[in-house]
């Protein structure tokens, strides 16, 4: 448009602001479609149940093909069923005050919050599958027991630790709130601890090593859906887009990886020092993969859970800018742990292996569902079969997403 002298016609104006905002607004509306943009309406209008990770669908064809004895889901399942945490005498161990110290030192409460928690999911699935009420009623007996004594979590540890066990729960919680045909008294109190002792930590996010906020917002969105509550599961799900954007680089982003603003990164000797001190950046790095592998795989794996989540809740990031990333880093780093040579451009020439469990639910959406061919990923997720427990926040995937197409 050319330029023109002001003119002061007053009352055109408000006609004018009407025809600009509908401008901006269809701009905004238009930048909201647009595959990787962060959309405030991420939550849906109503909450699928259960919806953290695996639905319902998904836990009818794992129970249809472990009864029908079928591999490698029956080999699966034996595995969790002989598994510490399907144990039937198992006896939960709550505290008020859980203290994490770095890693782990001080341990007070935290290996057993954490496997509690892993351990009513594994009950819960048990009684998905069998059908057999011990289980369901196990899984009760856990999240009670923790439900009417934590108060709060400390020390340096603590909000990744709410994340890693604020990711379970919920999950044991959905299947058996919403399929478990008997009662569970005390689920309210099971809302209110996870609405006042979880959800105010991990919600905040963290400006640690990116697998924190990851898995901290795994537990805020999976908390979120429970609790079916749309502000938290729209400011989880915004801050879990910057994360997953800032912790795997694509060539796409630029010279150097993106960043989260609160972090104030803004040179690059302090993005070099933050990723670990790598500074030739290549699609499929992650933040922490010169840091070590078991690290880099929780940032993968709880990316992978919250696009699994979004997904059943009716937003599928697996075709956004988060798919893309969960990709390449599924596939950069299965070609390392399969033991390709490492350049000594990356890490120096030398990687800490370690990947675990954290391939299925990726590779399963990625690949079986968009025909996304993941050569290096398929190998290592078929050789590591069955996918057990990580012990932390993962647990039994090949069961609940191996070559699971609903």
């Amino acid at each position: 448009m050319p330029d023109t002298p002001a003119v002061h016609r007053h009352g055109r104006r408000p006609a004018l602001l009407a025809v600009a905002a509908g401008a901006l607004a269809s701009l905004i509306a238009g930048f909201l479609s647009w595959p990787g943009a962060v959309r405030a309406e991420a939550a849906p209008a109503a909450f699928t149940h259960p919806g953290v990770t695996v639905s319902q669908t998904q836990l009818d064809f794992t129970r249809g093909k472990v009864n029908s004895g079928a591999q490698p889901w029956k080999g699966a399942y034996d595995q969790m069923m002989a598994s510490k945490y399907a144990d039937l005498n198992r006896t939960p161990k709550p505290r008020a005050t859980v203290e994490c110290g770095s890693y782990s030192n001080p341990n007070h409460g935290c290996t057993d919050e954490r496997e509690d928690a892993i351990a009513a999911y594994t009950d819960a699935l048990a009684w998905y599958i069998t059908r057999d009420e011990r289980y369901a009623k196990k899984s009760i007996q856990l999240m009670d027991a923790w439900s009417a004594v934590i108060k709060s979590h400390t020390n340096s540890n603590a909000p990744l630790q709410t994340g890693w066990a604020g990711s379970s729960w919920p999950k044991a919680a959905e299947i058996i709130k919403h399929t478990y045909t008997g009662t569970w008294a005390n689920s309210g109190r099971f809302s209110t601890m996870l609405r006042d002792v979880y959800l105010p930590t991990v919600i905040k996010g963290s400006n640690s090593n990116g697998n924190w906020e990851l898995s901290m917002m795994e537990a805020a969105v999976g908390i979120s859906v429970f609790l079916e509550d749309k502000t938290s599961y729209d400011k989880a799900m915004e801050k879990f887009r910057t994360r997953t954007a800032a912790y795997v680089y694509l060539a796409s982003d630029g010279a150097l990886p993106k960043t989260v603003p609160s972090q104030n990164l803004d040179t690059t000797a302090k993005i070099v020092s933050y990723w670990q001190g790598q500074s030739t950046f290549v699609t499929g790095l992650t933040q922490e993969t010169c840091r070590d592998f078991t690290h880099t795989g929780y940032g993968i794996s709880a990316i992978a859970h919250v696009a699994e989540t979004s997904r059943i809740q009716g937003q599928d990031l697996y075709g956004t800018d988060v798919g893309e990333r969960l990709r390449h880093a599924l596939g950069f780093q299965s070609k390392y742990q399969l033991g390709e040579p490492v350049p000594g451009s990356l890490c120096g020439g030398s990687l800490h292996l370690g990947l675990g469990p954290v391939t299925e639910v990726g590779y399963n959406a990625l690949h079986n569902r968009l025909g996304i061919a993941m050569t290096n990923t398929q190998r290592l997720t078929e050789q590591s079969r069955p996918a057990g427990s990580n012990n932390l926040f993962v647990a039994w995937e090949t069961l609940t997403h191996g070559d699971n197409p609903a």
